[in-house]
Formats: structure tokens, sequence, C-alpha cells
């Protein structure tokens, strides 16, 4: 009680002013290491699904090239095939800079959508073609691609639970503060609205 009383009104409430002073910075420190171990546990769920998109990516100039051989008729189709893979390539790698801006979600999944559409023609025309159904290396692209997809959709599910726990912290109170103060813009989902792109490309060339 004396210290208290030697160091006078003015001392005390410069002490409480800077002691809640240091307890604000402590929380906003907190609030902020939380929101960006969110953003960062989606980079890294990101990384999971892009390993798979470029394995995938990797497998559809060896489908393109065999079926060049036996669908010499069908190169229009062949050609949307590699342009709607580059473009879907280029669009995963705007999203690898930064997988949690929207637009680069929005960008990428439509050209993904695009991509899953003229491989879905590609396997429809092939039906007309049993040589090429029946030969080996299409038949191992096909097994190689069904099961890269199977891993991607399972890794854009992680995503998506990354995705929706960051934005819940972004937007509840009171970290949506730190969220503002520091930019922690939006993330989007990988949706996929469809029903032909939400099932997988069949590949099956064994029937």
């Amino acid at each position: 009680m004396n210290v208290l009383l030697a160091l006078g009104t003015g001392a005390i409430v410069a002490i409480v002013i800077g002691g809640v002073l240091l307890l604000l910075i402590i929380w906003l420190i907190g609030m902020y290491n939380g929101l960006v171990a969110m953003r960062n546990r989606v980079k890294n769920a990101w990384a999971q699904i892009d390993v798979q998109l470029q394995r995938r990516y990797d497998l559809i100039p060896n489908l393109v090239e065999t079926a060049k051989g036996y669908m010499k008729h069908e190169s229009e189709t062949l050609e949307a095939v590699t342009q709607a893979r580059n473009m879907a390539q280029s669009a995963a790698g705007a999203m690898g800079a930064d997988p949690t801006s929207a637009a680069n979600m929005k960008a990428f999944a439509g050209a993904e959508a695009g991509l899953s559409g003229v491989l879905g023609r590609l396997m429809a025309v092939a039906e007309a073609y049993p040589d090429l159904k029946a030969n080996e290396n299409m038949m191992q692209v096909q097994e190689e691609l069904t099961t890269t997809e199977n891993k991607v959709a399972f890794s854009r599910q992680a995503y998506n639970d990354s995705v929706m726990h960051y934005n819940n912290g972004r937007q509840q109170f009171p970290s949506n503060i730190v969220a503002g103060m520091f930019n922690f813009a939006e993330s989007a989902m990988w949706e996929v609205e469809s029903a032909e792109v939400k099932a997988a490309p069949k590949v099956d060339f064994g029937a």
C-alpha cells in the first residue's frame, strides 16, 4: 500500500495502461499466428493436390500420343485435349503461387472443368476403336489415370476442409478484426458442380 501511495496516481494509471497494452499485444500476436497457421494448412493441403495434378498432366500427353496412332480422323478432339490440359496446368501453377486466392481458384476450377469435359469426349470417341482399347500402353495409362483421379478427389476433400477451417477462423469474432487488419483474404473451396465433372473421367479401355 505504501508503495502504491509513493508511486502516485499518475504512475499507477500508467502501469495499468501499460499492462492492458501488453495483454492486447499478446492477444494480437496470438490471433495473428493462429490465422497464419490456418492459412499455411491451406497451402500445404493444396501442395498435396498439386502433386497428383502434375502426375495427371504428365499422363495426358501419353494418352494423346497413343490415341493419335488410331484416331487419325479425330485430330480436333485430340488438339482440344492438349489445349485444355495446358490451360489447366497453367491455372494450377497460379494456384500454387497463391492457394488462398479465390480468383485463382475460380480460374483453376473452370480450367479443370474444361479438361474433364474434353477428356470425357475423347473417351466416348475412343469406344469406336477396338484396337485402341486393346493397346497395352493405353490400358496402363488407364490404370494410372484412374488411380491419380482417385487421389486428386481425396486430396480435394482435405483441401476443402482446410479452407473451411481457415475461413471460419478469419470470420469469427474477435479474430476477424485481426484478419481485416492484416488482409487475410477469404479463400475458396474447390467445388465441382456438374455431374459430368464430379465423376472422374472414365478411362476404361478394357471392356
